[in-house]
């Protein structure tokens, strides 16, 4: 039983340290709907996990939270199922997000009647894990992903 948890622990070890939240190449749809056309830009992004805080709620002093997996172990070993909630303890789930970000723009060709544009779009700098902010980020759990378009590259709808 030992060796079966210092391999548990190793895989864990090694999924934290191997997907950090850290800077990836990403490809991103820009659509030009006039024209039923879209083209694809490279960009950097975040992505990788982030620990997740728990966070129990004494009834003796304020708010502890559990620092390490050997104490939260210890706390959850008697819960036998994993969707149970235990009402003194709420959990802080963290996102790979970005720190900072900047903007390029692309020119989009023209087609028809229709001038060329362009198109700015976000590229990050920097990653760090933090809450969710709705008011700049989809928090969603399976959104339609940065890569997808309306519109096939010919011009034909899909």
């Amino acid at each position: 039983m030992k060796t079966l948890n210092c391999y548990v622990l190793l895989f864990c070890w090694k999924a934290i340290c191997c997907y950090s939240c850290e800077l990836t190449n990403i490809t991103i749809a820009v659509e030009r709907e006039e024209c039923e056309l879209c083209f694809m830009v490279n960009a950097t992004w975040c992505s990788g996990y982030c620990f997740t805080r728990v966070r129990i709620l004494s009834l003796y002093n304020s708010d502890t939270i559990i620092k390490n997996l050997s104490e939260a172990f210890f706390f959850f070993h008697n819960f036998q199922d994993p969707v149970y909630k235990y009402p003194p303890v709420s959990s802080v789930q963290q996102i790979c997000t970005f720190k900072e970000v900047v903007y390029e723009t692309v020119k989009i060709p023209g087609c028809g009647d229709h001038p060329e544009s362009f198109y700015s779009y976000p590229v990050a700098t920097e990653c760090h894990c933090e809450t969710c902010d709705t008011d700049s980020t989809d928090c969603t759990v399976r959104g339609l992903g940065p890569s997808y378009c309306s519109f096939s590259q010919n011009g034909s709808n899909q």
